[in-house]
């Protein structure tokens, strides 16, 4: 009798842990959020209106070069060595762009990549 009665608290106490376990698991909220997946149209600007501003001094260097990207953007960079620097630009007016590359050698220019987003 006095195993039954061992075996009968041993699953007493089981069964009391399981439910306060449920019943605090129940209790947890947790807040709405949302998740999401999608695609959208990614395009170019067109860049026209190139125009470099030689130093005044030093004309073998370049001040800075501006563009019209003709269309809003909120971040723009130039990089004008291939594997150089990235120079980043400010927004003049409308949507033309100016980057300032002072001291950059006119020699080594050897490319016009323009990366902006208007995100």
């Amino acid at each position: 009798m006095l195993k039954n009665m061992k075996v009968l608290f041993v699953v007493f106490v089981i069964v009391a842990i399981s439910v306060a376990s449920y019943a605090f698991a129940a209790a947890n909220t947790v807040p709405a959020t949302k998740a999401g997946d999608g695609s959208g149209v990614v395009s170019g600007y067109t860049v026209t209106s190139v125009a470099y501003t030689l130093n005044g001094t030093d004309p073998s260097t370049l001040d800075s070069v501006s563009f019209d990207l003709g269309a809003a953007a909120t971040q723009v960079e130039v990089q004008l060595v291939a594997s150089g620097s990235w120079y980043s630009c400010t927004l003049d007016t409308g949507t033309v762009w100016e980057c300032d590359t002072t001291g950059l050698a006119v020699s080594t220019i050897d490319q016009l990549r323009v990366v902006a987003t208007s995100n």
